[in-house]
């Protein structure tokens, strides 16, 4: 506990100062911007998959949810990024809720198997629905607006949009935070670590699982907002299941038992995205793919995890 308050500190000292030393290292603030959309979308995942133990592929149908409720909103309700958010949000979140029901009794590859169908629906639907949201296109013709203060405007370029995503990557990480030290996140940790002796206890899995699953989509639909946001364009493909798979990787990678993996996983998937694009154009997924198996068989508990058995003293 005592090696807690210190990390914490320093993360969160790293992440308020990103766009002034990030340029050092070769980085730029949209690509911090992105690891930190990306983290998000992952810790809800993680929520789900690394604190409850229940293996989704379908984080992408909420997150890319999340991307056209805040573009539909700018594009049919009002030039306004916070309502834009809102509506994202809210709409990875309802969709979860109203999906919790149909997977909340299955269990292993079975809940997987339905969590990617149910993002399959999704994807087919956007990819079909030209009219309403351009279809194999993308939906296009929306921008983030500037933020209104007392007669200011704020332009959400660059290192003020980071400020942005970083603030309600704070919120989501603080909910989670909430949610994992409160007698719920203790409920989900027990289901994880053995669902029959919780139904034992009297403690209703079902329900427990989703609600989990619903929070899990309400981040991963906050995380898909911020990300349609970013590049003012929202497409099927980040409802499709490969993008799923993507937040997987990024969890497993991190160390999906703890609370920052979604955060270092993102760094390494993100940054190894960036830069392998850089030199070697449409090759990054093998390297990705190269060092998931590594992590994967070699060191289960995740990047965290070895940093931490490092400098954990004899």
């Amino acid at each position: 506990m005592r090696g807690r308050l210190p990390a914490n500190v320093i993360i969160w000292a790293l992440l308020l100062t990103a766009p002034f030393w990030l340029p050092l290292i070769g980085g730029y603030t949209a690509l911090a911007s992105r690891i930190l959309i990306f983290a998000l979308g992952a810790m809800g995942l993680n929520l789900l998959l690394g604190f409850t133990g229940m293996m989704s592929f379908g984080q992408a149908a909420y997150f890319g949810l999340g991307g056209y409720g805040a573009g539909l909103a700018l594009v049919h309700l009002a030039s306004s990024s916070w309502l834009a958010v809102l509506i994202g949000t809210l709409a990875g979140g309802a969709a979860a809720l109203l999906i919790g029901p149909l997977v909340m009794h299955r269990r292993g590859i079975y809940f997987a198997m339905i969590t990617v169908a149910v993002g399959q629906i999704f994807y087919f639907i956007a990819e079909r629905w030209d009219s309403f949201t351009g279809g194999q296109d993308g939906l296009t013709g929306f921008s983030r607006q500037p933020l209104h203060f007392s007669g200011y405007a704020i332009s959400l370029r660059d290192v003020p949009f980071y400020y942005f995503v970083l603030f309600f990557f704070a919120i989501g990480a603080g909910l989670v935070a909430l949610l994992l030290h409160s007698p719920l996140g203790h409920t989900f940790v027990a289901i994880r670590e053995n669902r029959r002796r919780a139904t034992f206890l009297g403690i209703h899995v079902e329900r427990y699982v989703w609600a989990s699953f619903a929070i899990a989509g309400l981040i991963g639909g906050l995380a898909g907002a911020l990300n349609a946001l970013q590049n003012n364009f929202i497409s099927p493909e980040n409802l499709y299941w490969v993008e799923s798979g993507n937040f997987v990787i990024i969890a497993v990678l991190g160390g999906m038992r703890s609370f920052w993996g979604p955060l270092i996983g993102s760094i390494i998937f993100i940054g190894v995205q960036d830069y392998v694009s850089s030199i070697l154009p449409n090759n990054w997924e093998t390297v990705i793919g190269a060092l998931f198996i590594v992590v994967v068989l070699f060191f289960p508990t995740g990047v965290l995890g070895i940093i931490r058995r490092g400098v954990r003293p004899a």
